[in-house]
């Protein structure tokens, strides 16, 4: 009985850790540079999931918490990808419904993708086949 209560008790305390980073998805950074010449620079970060990735495209379509359809951020050589301890990761290993914070610039109407941070450790499978041969004499 102990161990339900421990349980539901460790539930709704990672509920209420992911209910937190939701509700602080997006950030916004700006630098400007005055007076001669205005250089505004601004990065901005969105939590959510990767929906879709397609290597013969230059996006990447994304879904944040708070947003009901995905959006296309635009990715070039210079993106990179990290896990959660900083490692960089293939593109190759993206997958649909990955959990994820973009960090981006807005460029006229589109969204460039500098970084990408997964939330969790991209898992790898390896598939392994082993062959029984059975000889009779």
């Amino acid at each position: 009985m102990k161990q339900n209560r421990i349980t539901k008790l460790l539930a709704v305390a990672a509920a209420c850790a992911f209910a937190i980073s939701v509700a602080s998805a997006q950030q916004t950074t700006t630098i400007t540079t005055e007076p001669t010449g205005t250089t505004t620079t601004s990065t901005t970060t969105a939590a959510g999931a990767i929906m879709g990735y397609n290597p013969d495209r230059d996006f990447v379509t994304f879904r944040t918490k708070t947003a009901s359809a995905p959006v296309r951020y635009y990715y070039d050589k210079q993106t990179t990808i990290v896990d959660p301890e900083g490692r960089t990761v293939a593109w190759s290993e993206i997958r649909p419904d990955m959990p994820a914070t973009v960090y981006y610039t807005t460029d006229s109407d589109r969204m460039v993708v500098h970084k990408i941070v997964l939330s969790q450790p991209v898992t790898v499978y390896k598939k392994e086949t082993t062959t029984t041969t059975t000889t009779r004499d």
